[in-house]
């Protein structure tokens, strides 16, 4: 069994899956748009000229899948209530991610030494995804 998450960019799911891959080295598993779909959208599924937006990827990060989509293109993603968590080897590598995620997004716990972690930080990307980032103890 896993569990996955399922991110809706809103209309903005394929640059985020880039911002992702050079922020954070995401692989794209796969990406299929609307138009693309062997079946018809149910009426009222799809908004009109969203025929090229994401209807569903997937993508790795390290040994996680994320799936995300651009889901009903309104334009107001909401990622509130829960936050991806990345949890890396060393300090230099949460630094170099937290930067990358930072770019564009807003800091809401700067990276730093706590009890837990050599180094944890939270931040919201520039699509408003919350990231914690941390080194796991030994």
């Amino acid at each position: 069994m896993q569990v996955q998450p399922y991110v809706f960019f809103d209309g903005r799911c394929e640059e985020a899956i880039e911002f992702y891959r050079k922020a954070i080295g995401a692989q794209v598993i796969m990406m299929m748009r609307f138009n693309e779909s062997p079946e018809p959208p149910q009426p009222g599924c799809t908004p009109p000229g969203s025929e090229n937006k994401v209807m569903h990827a997937s993508f790795r990060v390290g040994d996680s899948t994320i799936l995300a989509s651009d889901g009903p293109c309104t334009g107001k993603p909401k990622f509130d209530g829960f936050a991806l968590s990345l949890t890396v080897s060393n300090d230099a590598d949460a630094k170099r991610l937290f930067s990358a995620l930072s770019e564009g997004g807003q800091v809401t716990v700067p990276l730093t030494r706590t009890f837990f972690s050599s180094s944890f930080g939270m931040v919201a990307d520039r699509f408003g995804v919350n990231w914690m980032v941390y080194v796991a103890q030994k």
